[in-house]
C-alpha cells in the first residue's frame, strides 16, 4: 500500500537520477516539453509556487522487471531525435523508482541543472539566469526571474544587447553543493564581479542564495510512493493520474507497452500506417480498435487487461503483423465494396470478426477479388447487416465478441458460420439476430438518412452484384414531388397528411438500391414513367406487380410495397421468432 512520504531536495532528484535509482516506465510518454515551459518551471520554483506533487512505484518484484521495459532519463536533449530516452536492462538490479507522474517535470529540472537542450537546426543551449535584475511587473512570459535557454552565439548577443545583464549559467550552482550557503559568494570572487558591476548587487546576492536553497535545501519534491507489485493495479494508477495534455487512457498504455517490446519493427509506425491504409477505404479505425483485433486473433481473453499484453502475446502481435495488417485491410475493402461507408458502419467491432475469419483461413489476399466465393462473402455481409440493425455490439461488446469468437472456433462449418452465430445468441433476448414482425415494421419505416437504412436496404438488394459497384439509396416515387406538394381541392386532409408524412416517402418503403450511374440519369423522373421508359424489371427491383405506379395512388403502392419488402426480409434472414424478446 502506498503512502506520502517525507519531502526530499532537487538535489535528491538529481542523484537518483544520476545514479539510476529512477527509471522512467516505457508506458510514458516521450519528453515533450519546450525551452519556455522548462524556463516557466524553474521560474515558479524561485517565486515559491507549488510544481504539485510526484508519483513514484517502488519496484522489486522480477516478474515485473522482465515484463515492463524501462528507461532512463534524458541528460541531453536533442528535438531531431525526438528525445529518444536510452534503454536499461533492470533484470537483477536492486530495487529501483519508477516515475508513474511528473516525467516531465522531474526531466525538466534534471535538464536546466544537468543537462542541456538542442532545437532544430540550433546549437546546445544551457539554462542561463539573469541576476542583474528582476524582470518587470509587465514582462509577457508572466515571469519575475528572467531564466533563458542560451547557446554560446546566444549569450554574446544578450551580452551585447544588454551590458548591464549578469547571464550566470544556472548548472554552475552545482559547484557549490558541499558549501554553505554564503559560500556562493564565491561566485562574484571567481568571476571577478563588484557590486559596482550590478543594478542590484543586493537582488544578485540573494537571488544566486535562494537558487542555492531551492536545489540543496529546500524540501519541494513532495511525492507519493507506491509499493504494491501488483502490475494492474498500480497501472491503473498510472491511468488516473497522468491527464496532462492529453488525457491519457489505458489504450494509451497498452500502445506504450507494445511499442516498448517489438524488436524488429517500429509498433507504433505500423499501427499508424494500418489506420492510414483503413482510412484510404473510407473509414476510421484508432489504436483501440487495432490493438482489440490483436487480442481476438491470438487471446481467449480480449479485455484491455495488462495481464493480456505480456511479452510472448505482443512478441505473436510482432511475429505476425504483416497478415494482421493485410486481414484489417482486406476486411474493410470488403465493406467498401459493399457500399459501406465511415457513416452507416455504425460499430467497428463487428468487422472484428471478419478480420479473424480472414485470417484464419489464410485468404487476405483472396477474400476481396471478384471471383471468389459469392455465397461465403454473401454470409458475411448478411451477419454483418443484422448485427448492425440488432445493434449486437452495444454495451459490454467484450463479452459478445468473445462468444462468437468461441463459436467461429467450435464450427464445423467451411464458411462463414452464420447460421451458428445466429443460433448461439438465439436465447438472449437483447442480442439475438432474429427479427420480429413488429420490428420489421419499424426497419421500413427507417429514414432515408439515419446511419441504419442502408443496411436494412443491402439486406433486401442482397441479390445485387456488389463487386466494386457503387449503389445509391434512390426514391421510387421522387422526393421533390412530396416536398414540394401543395393542398389542392380534389384531395382531402388524411391523404394529404400522407404524402407528407416523411415515414412514407423518405424511409425504406419508397426507397432502392440503384446503380450510381443510373441513378443519376433518373433523377427525379417519376417512377411509372422510369419503368415504362427503361423497361424496369420490378421483381428484381422490389417493385409491387399488378400495382399502380401513379403518384395518385401512392398510398396504395406504400401498403403493397411494404408487405413485399417484410416478406423479402424473410426470405433473406430466414424466418421471424416472434417468441423472442425485443428490446
Amino acid at each position: 500500500m502506498g503512502s506520502y512520504q517525507t519531502a526530499i531536495t532537487i538535489n535528491d532528484v538529481l542523484n537518483n537520477i544520476h545514479s539510476r535509482k529512477y527509471l522512467i516506465p516505457a508506458i510514458q510518454r516521450k519528453y515533450v516539453w519546450t525551452t519556455e515551459q522548462i524556463e516557466s518551471l524553474f521560474d515558479s520554483i524561485m517565486r515559491n509556487y507549488p510544481i504539485n506533487s510526484f508519483m513514484f512505484w517502488k519496484v522489486t518484484d522480477e516478474k515485473i522487471k522482465d515484463d515492463l521495459r524501462f528507461y532512463q532519463f534524458l541528460t541531453a536533449y536533442k528535438e531531431s531525435d525526438g528525445g529518444n530516452n536510452e534503454y536499461i536492462d533492470v533484470k537483477g538490479k536492486d530495487e529501483f523508482v519508477a516515475v508513474i507522474d511528473g516525467q516531465q517535470r522531474l526531466t525538466s529540472i534534471y535538464l536546466g541543472l544537468s543537462g542541456s537542450y538542442v532545437c532544430k537546426g540550433t546549437e546546445e543551449k544551457y539554462l542561463y539566469l539573469d541576476i542583474s535584475s528582476p524582470l518587470p511587473e509587465d514582462d509577457e512570459r508572466n515571469m519575475s526571474y528572467n531564466f533563458k535557454f542560451l547557446s554560446e552565439n546566444d549569450l554574446k548577443k544578450e551580452q551585447k544587447n544588454n551590458p548591464d545583464a549578469k547571464w550566470f549559467r544556472v548548472n554552475d550552482i552545482l559547484r557549490y553543493k558541499d558549501k554553505d550557503l554564503e559560500k556562493v559568494e564565491l561566485y562574484f570572487v571567481e568571476n571577478n564581479l563588484t557590486q559596482d558591476d550590478f543594478k542590484d548587487f543586493n537582488f544578485a546576492r540573494w537571488t544566486l542564495m535562494k537558487l542555492h536553497r531551492k536545489v540543496f535545501t529546500d524540501q519541494i519534491i513532495n511525492y507519493y510512493l507506491e509499493d504494491s507489485q501488483n502490475e494492474e493495479e498500480v497501472l491503473d494508477i498510472f491511468v488516473r493520474t497522468n491527464s496532462g495534455g492529453t488525457k491519457l487512457s489505458f489504450s494509451d498504455l497498452l500502445m506504450s507497452k507494445t511499442t516498448s517490446q517489438w524488436k524488429n519493427k517500429d509498433a507504433r509506425k505500423a499501427i499508424e500506417e494500418t489506420k492510414k491504409e483503413v482510412k484510404s477505404c473510407g473509414f476510421d479505425v484508432n489504436t483501440d480498435f487495432v490493438l482489440k483485433t490483436c487480442l481476438f486473433l491470438f487471446n481467449d481473453n480480449i479485455k484491455f487487461q495488462i495481464k493480456n499484453f505480456k511479452v510472448d502475446m505482443i512478441k505473436k502481435f510482432e511475429d505476425n503483423w504483416d497478415r494482421i495488417d493485410d486481414s484489417i485491410v482486406a476486411a474493410f475493402n470488403l465493406l467498401k465494396s459493399w457500399g459501406f461507408d465511415e457513416l452507416n458502419l455504425t460499430s467497428k467491432n463487428a468487422v472484428i470478426p471478419i478480420v479473424f475469419y480472414i485470417y484464419t483461413k489464410g485468404i487476405e489476399t483472396e477474400i476481396t477479388k471478384p471471383t471468389y466465393n459469392e455465397d461465403e462473402k454473401e454470409q458475411i455481409r448478411k451477419w454483418l447487416c443484422l448485427s448492425l440493425l440488432k445493434k449486437v455490439f452495444g454495451g459490454q461488446s467484450d463479452t459478445i465478441l468473445t462468444k462468437i469468437k468461441s463459436v467461429m472456433n467450435e464450427t464445423e462449418e467451411k464458411g462463414f458460420p452464420f447460421k451458428d452465430i445466429k443460433e448461439a445468441f438465439k436465447g438472449n433476448p437483447t442480442k439475438n439476430l432474429y427479427l420480429t414482425s413488429d420490428y420489421i415494421d419499424s426497419l421500413l419505416h427507417t429514414d432515408i438518412n439515419d446511419s441504419y437504412c442502408y443496411s436494412i436496404l443491402s439486406l433486401l438488394y442482397a441479390h445485387l452484384d456488389y463487386n466494386n459497384k457503387r449503389f445509391h439509396k434512390d426514391h421510387l416515387h421522387p422526393k421533390s414531388y412530396f416536398t414540394g406538394l401543395r393542398k389542392k381541392d380534389d384531395m382531402d386532409e388524411e391523404t394529404y397528411k400522407f404524402y407528407k408524412d416523411k415515414a412514407n416517402y423518405n424511409s425504406v418503403v419508397n426507397l432502392q438500391l440503384l446503380n450510381g450511374y443510373v441513378n443519376e440519369s433518373k433523377n427525379a423522373t417519376s417512377l411509372k414513367e422510369w419503368v415504362e421508359k427503361n423497361k424496369i424489371d420490378k421483381k428484381f427491383q422490389l417493385i409491387p406487380e399488378n400495382v399502380s405506379l401513379d403518384i395518385k395512388d401512392f398510398k396504395i403502392f406504400i401498403k403493397e410495397r411494404e408487405a413485399l419488402l417484410k416478406k423479402r426480409l424473410l426470405e433473406v434472414v430466414g424466418y421471424v421468432d416472434d417468441n423472442v424478446e425485443e428490446n
